[in-house]
């Protein structure tokens, strides 16, 4: 059985609110002034996704830099000697992106640099990113369970981190969604109890679906004519998200064996509190079980949107008991789900 025996997260220390878009200017797709003001374009954002605030990275960092601090909390929770991780897989979207720039840095990878800057001697210690979307964490967790179950692997690092805020058109209402952050586990082999990964499901909507999440043109396109940033059609996103996230979360539990009502947790990606909540509602509806209390913890409202940094980020504020209404314990069951760019879907059932 794959198991997660430390976690860590970075948050970092910049928080900004909803009024720091007060004087940004806000244009239609096409360019054109938006005619709501400021102030009612935040509290439109914030009934729909429920963000107060986010927190920016510091201007001299870059997302393996936030990367490296979670994971180094990881490898310390966990108590091991990162010489005898077997892979480390960083999950994010868009490199080491420097502050003032929309400049990609991808290369070396950004796991390899992580592994650099932790000294990790061990060449055969593999280091690789994942490209997935906001799952990414996610996809990065299969894959090491994955390794870890065929014997390629009995160790693994998963990475998840991002840094939005230097990809956003300051133009573009939905940057304000966005944040940077980062969040780190460790994962290994152990069938000492009955603990672990469970069951796990991934997907790819491609055919029609893949341009929901895109790189396009700035709104301001006399400012910033050949500038790219990140895109999305909202709209469509949310209406894919709840046809077809439910489904999958249901097929995924259904495959572990638990009842419904052995399950305690949902942590689910942290994109839109109201579609995040539409999501779990469907998934009970499906099992025609009303929705439990409390039965999913969110920090949209204070971290906003870090993509896949969002989930272990969140797995590490419960395990570390830094959410009053939220605990995880011996033998709780939790769901674990998250839907982004691609269109991609992913899942896993865990036991503690």
């Amino acid at each position: 059985m794959t198991k997660i025996i430390g976690v860590g997260n970075y948050i970092p220390s910049e928080t900004i609110t909803n009024l720091f878009f007060d004087k940004h200017i806000f244009l239609s797709e096409e360019g054109i002034l938006l005619k709501d003001n400021n102030a009612s374009i935040t509290e439109k954002l914030k009934k729909i996704t429920g963000i107060e605030e986010r927190r920016y990275a510091h201007s001299t960092q870059v997302t393996s830099d936030l990367g490296l601090i979670a994971a180094r909390a990881a490898i310390e929770n966990a108590g091991i000697d990162p010489e005898t991780l077997d892979y480390i897989i960083f999950a994010h979207n868009f490199g080491d992106v420097r502050f003032g720039t929309v400049q990609s840095d991808m290369v070396p990878s950004l796991a390899a640099r992580v592994k650099h800057l932790l000294g990790i001697k061990n060449n055969f210690c593999v280091a690789y990113d994942v490209l997935f979307g906001c799952p990414g964490w996610i996809e990065g967790v299969i894959q090491a369970n994955a390794f870890i179950k065929a014997g390629i692997a009995k160790r693994c690092l998963v990475i998840g981190a991002e840094t939005l805020s230097r990809v956003v058109d300051i133009h573009d209402r939905d940057s304000m969604i966005y944040a940077d952050g980062a969040g780190a586990a460790i994962l290994e082999g152990n069938n000492s109890d009955e603990s672990g990964i469970k069951a796990h499901l991934s997907a790819s909507y491609t055919l029609n679906e893949k341009d929901y999440l895109y790189f396009g043109k700035s709104y301001n396109n006399e400012k910033c004519p050949d500038t790219k940033y990140i895109k999305m059609d909202g709209r469509k996103i949310y209406e894919f998200a709840l046809s077809n996230v439910p489904d999958a979360m249901k097929k995924c539990f259904d495959n572990s064996g638990y009842s419904i009502d052995q399950l305690n947790k949902i942590i689910i990606h942290q994109a839109n509190e109201k579609m995040d909540e539409a999501i779990v509602n469907r998934f009970y509806q499906l099992y025609d079980t009303p929705v439990p209390k409390d039965i999913m913890p969110m920090v949209i409202h204070k971290l906003g949107n870090s993509s896949v940094a969002t989930i272990p980020s969140l797995l590490t504020m419960i395990l570390k008991d830094e959410m009053e209404q939220h605990k995880i314990k011996k033998n709780d069951v939790v769901l674990f789900a998250s839907v982004g760019a691609g269109m991609n879907i992913n899942a896993f059932v865990y036991q503690f």
